[in-house]
This record gives C-alpha cells, sequence and structure tokens, in this order.
C-alpha cells in the first residue's frame, strides 16, 4: 500500500482534498478501487497529519433482482473500526426492467451518484471520496471527445451546491495496474460485480483502445494526462 499512499497523499496535498475536520463519506463499490481507497484513507489518518473521519457507504442496485452479500467487506470494516453501511436499492430494476434501457451506464450512474450524495447528507459528512483513478481520468477524456465532440473529463475535487458538499476523488494519481496490486497483496475483499452490462461499455472499449494505441504511441496515456494539467482542464492544474 506504500505507493498507493504516496499518490494518494499527493492528490491530496496538490488539490487540497481534505481539510481538518472533514466527514468524508466514502463510496464503496466493492471492486478494486473503491476498496482500495477506503483502506487507503484509513491508513493516512495516521501521519498525513490531517484531522478527518470516514464512514464507508455501498449502495446494492439489486442486480438480477437479489440482494448483493457485502459481508466481507461489513467485516473488514469492523475489523478496522470503520464505520460502514449498506444502503439497499432499486437501481437495477428501474435501470433494466423498467425503462429497459439499451445503453444503462449512464443512467445507472446518475442514480448511484443521487443516491449516494443523499446519503452523504443525511449521514452528516460534508465530502464523498469516489474511487476514481489515473487510467479513469485518461479514459473519461478520450470518451468525452470521441462520444460527445468536447473537451472535458470530471475533477479531482468539485462543489455540488445543491447539497452542499464536495466531491473528491484521491486515487486520480494512482495508475490502474498499482490499484489492482495494492488490492491483491493485501488481500482486500473485493466484491465482484454482477452487473449485465459488466465487459460490454463504452470505458472498456475506450481501455482497450488506450491499450492498444499505447503499442504504437508509447506513454500516451501520460501524456494525455500531463496535457489536462498543464491546461488546467476542468480543475487539472494542481495547486503548487
Amino acid at each position: 500500500m506504500q505507493k498507493i499512499l504516496g499518490y494518494m497523499r499527493k492528490a491530496i496535498q496538490e488539490y487540497k482534498l481534505i481539510q481538518n475536520g472533514d466527514r468524508i463519506c466514502v463510496g464503496v463499490s466493492g471492486g478494486k478501487d473503491s476498496v482500495v481507497m477506503l483502506y487507503g484513507l484509513h491508513l493516512l489518518r495516521r501521519f498525513i497529519n490531517i484531522d478527518y473521519t470516514i464512514t464507508g457507504i455501498t449502495l446494492d442496485p439489486g442486480f438480477s433482482g437479489m440482494e448483493t452479500d457485502y459481508s466481507p467487506l461489513a467485516d473488514f470494516c469492523h475489523d478496522k473500526g470503520i464505520e460502514y453501511h449498506v444502503i439497499r436499492t432499486h437501481i437495477a430494476e428501474i435501470v433494466f426492467d423498467v425503462r429497459k434501457e439499451t445503453n444503462p451506464c449512464s443512467l445507472c450512474a446518475r442514480m448511484r451518484r443521487g443516491a449516494l450524495h443523499d446519503a452523504t447528507v443525511s449521514l452528516g459528512c460534508n465530502k464523498i471520496a469516489l474511487g476514481h483513478n489515473y487510467d479513469d481520468a485518461v479514459e473519461t477524456f478520450i470518451m468525452n471527445l470521441f462520444t460527445e465532440g468536447r473537451i472535458g473529463c470530471f475533477s479531482p475535487i468539485s462543489y455540488l451546491e445543491r447539497k452542499n458538499i464536495h466531491m473528491i476523488r484521491p486515487l486520480v494519481y494512482a495508475p490502474e495496474k498499482d490499484v489492482k496490486r495494492a488490492a491483491i497483496k493485501n488481500e482486500l475483499p473485493i466484491i465482484v460485480s454482477n452487473c449485465p452490462a459488466n465487459g460490454h461499455t463504452n470505458r472498456q472499449r475506450t481501455k482497450e483502445f488506450l491499450a492498444e494505441a499505447d503499442k504504437t504511441y508509447d506513454g500516451i496515456k501520460d501524456r494525455i494526462f500531463g496535457a489536462m494539467q498543464r491546461f488546467g482542464l476542468d480543475g487539472w492544474k494542481p495547486e503548487k
């Protein structure tokens, strides 16, 4: 986890993600990114010299009309002394059965964000932490360019005025391969999603496109990420 903690500390310092007194709701899907982020935020409190608290929260979409078993994650949080909540929802039913979305990811993401925002407020937290990593940032930039014809990406930190909360992404400097390695090495409880759209999304296609492009243009993701920072796109220019 040492390398991951270094990435997280750099992001927190350069983008001013966390301040003293923050109460952070950590969105934990059960995937490697969110679980590594939760554990990282837990460990960082010991030496980063910022006084903050974390609360893990999982939104169960109810895929296939069934409740997902998050007990390994709940046990992990109990052992580490991390407050943790599971909220059962009917998001999957609405997306797949009621709306019958042909491109379900967008609506599912919006509904999950809305539910997470509400949960953050109800738990008395002032920030939400999401587990988007370095690769996610580059992929989102490419997806916006190729599918929407616009230059843009999510921000390392953004303010949601309607809810009076901030959304932060402490893993934005962490490459996906390092996150995966940390999850395996630390034997973290990863919950495999049973979403029927897994492996058939625009993000997966973008991931494959970038992997292929890297064979011809070695380091292409690093150059895209660097360009986002130098341009200051959507708050990506770090504070020194």
